[in-house]
């Protein structure tokens, strides 16, 4: 299923276009610091060939207690499982978003979120949201359209990859030399 969230343009005509979220991953210090600056203790973090691998909690947040991801930069996407606070939970497996992935000589890592975000139901959809929120970027100069161009390339060859494989993520990155481990997935 292809579907589409552009609730968010009528309130950013009246408040602005955010810039591209950023975030970072420091490996050797053991932090993530969220696109607002807040810098929170990581449980655990493993370097794979494939990526990046993100565990930790997250507290004072009411929707969701507990958060894991996979940055992979081959792919242009951070992969996450949320693991929703009851009375929060949310018709999804995995939340892919769609961004580009920088590292530096001393093992940080960071994200540019380039608006874009699929959620993955496994074996029986996916949705691609925030199309609106980035074409907005691109009218208001905050991504170049080569950005929004590859931004755009990398949704549509996820949405096909994961349909031909069932809306099977692990089938889909098992073809491309990739395996993840989950905490909450076998």
């Amino acid at each position: 299923m292809w579907s589409d969230s552009t609730h968010t343009g009528a309130r950013s005509k009246m408040i602005g276009m955010h810039p591209p979220k950023r975030e970072t991953f420091d490996v050797a210090a053991g932090t993530n610091t969220d696109p607002k600056g807040v810098v929170r203790d990581v449980e655990e973090y493993r370097v794979e060939d494939c990526g990046l691998y993100m565990a930790r909690p997250t507290p004072g947040r009411a929707q969701f207690r507990y958060l894991e991801s996979w940055l992979l930069p081959s792919l242009g996407l951070r992969i996450s499982d949320f693991w929703f606070n009851p009375g929060h939970e949310k018709d999804q497996d995995f939340y892919l978003d769609v961004v580009g992935v920088t590292t530096t000589p001393d093992g940080v890592w960071h994200t540019t979120d380039l608006y874009l975000d699929l959620v993955l139901r496994q074996h029986r959809g996916v949705d691609v949201i925030d199309t609106g929120e980035l074409l907005e970027a691109v009218q208001d100069g905050l991504v170049s359209c080569g950005e929004a161009t590859r931004a755009l390339e990398t949704a549509y060859s996820t949405v096909g990859a994961l349909a031909r494989h069932d809306h099977d993520l692990g089938a889909w990155l098992a073809s491309r030399g990739i395996a993840l481990t989950w905490k909450r997935h076998p």
